[in-house]
């Protein structure tokens, strides 16, 4: 894979991304917004892994950064061979009762970015002959939660027509589908984590893990671990209606007090 570029690598699945690859004595290119979190970690896989690391501060929010890296995916110098497109968040609010500029920010980071690093990496990648893109969707996309399954189910959809583009060619498009994962992200939401059963959760090791093994073997999609390969094979199976449902069933169960909000508020 040579340098691998991540976004989203200041916490998180990125974070693990970022370890991983050093480990395995890839240099990489880590993208976030919080600069001190990035000269740290850069700082601590140099030592650590003793590989070459990049720091790019950038809000993928906003279209001047993204064109950036994108700028960074298209060089010659020191090519990308493997994108990482982690960066993401969830508001953890319902649509109609959001703010909008925080959901046409979601749909900047985790749609447009997407979109536009893929693009960079793709035409570089497929120049060179070869290359990989993984892109962070969800388990989540096959649902019905809001603008979140929204991005995520774009995502794949993405991901699978830009493998299909690039067949044949030396590069690769993977989408990753992980279930509910211990990092931070559900904290930065404000979900409960309590509210769901142990079972459910994943680990960041062993997710990232497995996205890599099935980013080598060039697998389009990638789901960690049986149970939610379970579960995503029974979400595309079902009619659509059962799906959404089950989406308004799980919500009553994890807030009951939604029906009643504005009374409260």
């Amino acid at each position: 894979m040579g340098t691998a570029l991540v976004t989203g690598a200041s916490a998180g699945l990125g974070l693990e991304f970022a370890w991983q690859l050093a480990t395995a004595r890839h240099d990489v290119v880590l993208v976030a917004r919080d600069a001190d979190r990035l000269d740290r970690l850069a700082a601590q896989l140099r030592a650590a892994a003793g590989v070459s690391t990049e720091v790019l501060v950038a809000d993928l929010a906003d279209r001047a950064d993204v064109d950036r890296v994108a700028a960074r995916l298209a060089t010659d110098e020191d090519p990308v061979g493997l994108l990482v497109n982690n960066a993401g968040f969830s508001t953890g609010e319902t649509f109609v009762d959001a703010d909008l500029a925080e959901q046409e920010r979601g749909l900047d980071v985790m749609v447009r970015t997407v979109m536009v690093l893929s693009h960079a990496a793709a035409r570089a990648m497929r120049s060179r002959g070869r290359g990989a893109i993984l892109n962070v969707g969800s388990v989540a996309g096959l649902m019905a939660t809001s603008t979140y399954s929204a991005h995520k189910a774009w995502v794949q959809t993405f991901t699978e027509a830009l493998a299909t583009e690039l067949a044949g060619t030396g590069v690769t498009a993977t989408c990753l589908r992980p279930g509910l994962t211990r990092t931070e992200f559900h904290d930065r939401a404000g979900m409960d984590i309590h509210a769901f059963p142990d079972l459910a959760w994943l680990d960041a090791e062993s997710v990232v893990a497995s996205a890599l093994a099935d980013v080598r073997r060039g697998a389009v999609l990638s789901t960690p671990s049986l149970r939610y390969q379970t579960a995503a094979e029974v979400l595309r199976l079902l009619p659509r209606a059962a799906v959404r449902a089950m989406t308004q069933a799980r919500a009553a169960v994890l807030d009951p007090a939604d029906e009643r909000a504005d009374s409260e508020d």
